[in-house]
């Protein structure tokens, strides 16, 4: 009498048809009945080493998932409805992901089977973005979305490898960035002691704070006594759909006359070390307290119009800055002040250099910027003329400095002198 081999023991028998077959049992289905797959083979050595390589797959946690395979696309647009969407990420980062998802990847790589898709699939994707005129850095963002999204996909066993980390990133090369000097950062402020919300670049220039986190501040985050300024928040761009049922003719939401706005004013700061606490220098603590005057002027000539936010930086009706309005008074202020034209991101490399230039300890430095690792300095402090210059010196007068035992002989002694001393 034969041995009953145990439940989900792999099988492997000649069928009628005259061909080898082969079952594995590999997990649970979803409804709890047993998940066996079926391997068909011409020859029984075929079908036994094909069981085998099942059997090592499922032990080592790398079979497929039963059920439909899923398209890049489907995959892709379920996990950004239902996997990845706010709150679990940031705003900013699922608009990264959607952008990069709807714009790039569906429309590149969305027909291919998912557990089918090959590090070759996405490279190409990438060659012609930048073909099409996309910059590396969109490219690498397509990348790192997919990246993202295939890691979830094979959590879940949809897929075995994410073919993302097997494919070659599209190479980023860092813009060179010259920081603004000393002599244009007076200028610059200057310029904007002569407009409204003058302080503002002043926070930039000085303090290096981000656009989101300079007009996400608050009255109430301002410590006059204490001369300290807390950045607890980023200013978000506004997002809005159509509210007119698409009536109004208009292409863009943001153009409706009854958009809806869907997001926020305000989210975290970029990361926890952004959340910190700045000394404010002593021309800041009197800037920023004659912008509260004129604040509480315009405040008065508003009157009910007035939207009471406690906006350190608003509209003269209290709203919050628009971040895009807020880059174009920034490009406003460069051309008036004589200065060259630069990304509203440069004041904060400014701001870094100028810690640098004043030999403030890396680790203030980073409390200051709100940096959360060492390998920021590098990236934001550049070595500009004067510390080149100071740096030169210095070896100068330590290389060229004459040794001691090279230092010139005395002159010989008077006669007269050496009676005198008694030689």
């Amino acid at each position: 009498m034969g041995t009953r081999r145990p439940n989900g023991a792999s099988s492997i028998y000649k069928g009628k048809d005259g061909k080898w077959h082969g079952r594995v049992t590999v997990g649970v289905k979803d409804d709890g009945s047993p998940d066996r797959r079926h391997i068909e083979r011409k020859t029984q050595a075929e079908v036994i080493k094909a069981v085998r390589e099942l059997e090592k797959q499922r032990d080592a946690g790398a079979v497929r998932k039963a059920g439909k395979a899923w398209t890049v696309k489907a995959w892709l647009t379920h996990w950004l409805q239902n996997i990845t969407a706010p709150p679990v990420v940031k705003e900013s980062t699922y608009s990264g992901y959607r952008v990069a998802v709807n714009v790039h990847l569906i429309p590149g790589v969305g027909a291919h089977r998912l557990d089918r898709l090959e590090p070759e699939h996405l490279e190409g994707l990438y060659r012609r973005m930048q073909l099409n005129g996309s910059a590396p850095a969109t490219a690498h963002q397509a990348h790192r979305t997919i990246r993202v999204a295939l890691n979830e996909a094979m959590r879940r066993n949809h897929v075995v490898r994410n073919v993302a980390s097997l494919a070659k990133a599209p190479r980023l090369t860092d813009k060179e960035v010259e920081p603004y000097t000393v002599e244009e950062v007076q200028r610059l402020l200057a310029e904007a002691g002569r407009g409204r919300n003058g302080a503002r670049w002043a926070l930039a220039l000085a303090l290096g704070l981000r656009q989101g986190e300079a007009l996400g501040i608050r009255w109430s985050d301002v410590d006059f006594a204490g001369r300290a300024i807390r950045v607890r928040r980023n200013r978000l761009r506004p997002k809005y759909v159509h509210g007119c049922y698409g009536n109004c003719g208009r292409k863009y939401a943001g153009h409706c006359p009854d958009r809806v706005r869907t997001n926020k004013d305000t989210d975290d700061t970029k990361s926890k070390a952004g959340k910190r606490v700045i000394g404010l220098p002593e021309p800041l603590v009197e800037l920023l307290k004659a912008h509260q005057g004129q604040q509480a002027a315009e405040r008065e000539v508003a009157g009910s119009s007035w939207q009471e936010g406690d906006w350190v930086f608003a509209s003269e009706t209290g709203e919050p800055i628009n971040p895009r309005t807020d880059y174009d008074d920034w490009k406003r202020l460069l051309k008036a002040a004589g200065v060259r034209d630069g990304r509203l991101h440069d004041a904060r490399h400014t701001a870094s250099t100028v810690l640098l230039i004043l030999g403030v300890a890396e680790r203030t430095v980073m409390s200051v910027m709100g940096w959360s690792s060492t390998a920021m300095a590098a990236r934001y402090q550049h070595v500009i003329d004067p510390i080149r210059q100071d740096v030169a010196r210095r070896v100068g007068g330590l290389i060229w400095k004459p040794a001691a035992d090279e230092a010139p002989e005395k002159p010989p002694m008077d006669p007269g002198e050496a009676k005198r001393d008694g030689i």
